[in-house]
């Protein structure tokens, strides 16, 4: 569809210009798995650089959640929570990493003139990630006392640190994602994939698609922490879709 496009807006007689040489499959698998061992290998540097501060992380995480303090109920539970909280750090030192190598992976299918997207689109999306990541720690003090305030008074509060901390990260990755909707959603709209008239005509499926991706990001908890998820998922796609009315796409 999108070649159907730059045909007809260059006219008949007008060339499209091609990709760089074509892939083979092969290739293309084997670019596949470059990536992903370098995605890998940041990651497990990452991993291995957040097993010393761990339980820091930890420490913040409980103080920030507002709940004072936190137990354990199994043994070897605290050193388990570690290993899981560095892994998730992991994730998140390597993700300049990853995020590089996925533009990296996409790169050769594009067209020349298309690639100077591809560097702004890389730092956008660190950025955002990181934007989304701040914005989930923000909020948490906040989040945590609204699911509290909807308990009976009567009843108390006494968190284990291994669903706490396993809810906090869960909710700091899902932001991380949901602020990447912008940027997947713009570089499509640029590269003429979609178009503000496709989007607005399909918004129903749209409401229905991030709805069911945000209950996909939150699995297993309440039914509110999906919501909260959604709201920005929506606003972000009814905004990236006026940024491109506004750019004529």
């Amino acid at each position: 569809m999108a070649l159907l496009d730059r045909v007809l807006q260059r006219g008949p007689r007008e060339s499209v210009p091609a990709p760089d040489e074509r892939m083979s499959i092969i290739e293309h698998l084997e670019a596949l798995r470059r990536a992903l061992i370098v995605s890998l290998i940041g990651w497990g540097v990452g991993t291995i650089a957040a097993i010393f501060v761990a339980h820091y992380v930890i420490t913040f995480l409980v103080v920030r959640a507002g709940v004072g303090h936190a137990i354990y109920l199994q043994p070897g539970g605290g050193v388990l929570l570690q290993l899981k909280v560095a892994l998730y750090i992991g994730i998140v030192l390597a993700s300049p990493v990853i995020i590089q190598q996925a533009w990296w992976f996409v790169s050769p299918g594009l067209h020349p003139h298309e690639r100077r997207f591809v560097l702004p689109m890389v730092v956008a999306t660190v950025v955002f990630f990181a934007f989304g990541v701040a914005t989930a720690m923000f909020a948490l003090p906040l989040y945590i006392h609204i699911l509290n305030s909807l308990t009976p008074a009567d009843v108390s509060y006494l968190p284990d640190i291994t669903e706490l901390v396993g809810f906090v990260l869960i909710m700091v990755l899902a932001f991380g994602l949901v602020f990447e909707l912008p940027v997947v959603l713009f570089v499509l709209g640029m590269l003429r994939i979609v178009n503000t008239r496709w989007l607005y005509k399909r918004r129903p499926y749209w409401f229905l698609g991030l709805g069911i991706l945000a209950n996909f990001l939150t699995p297993g908890v309440d039914p509110l922490t999906p919501m909260i998820v959604f709201i920005p998922l929506y606003i972000f796609f009814e905004a990236t879709t006026l940024l491109l009315k506004v750019l004529g796409r």
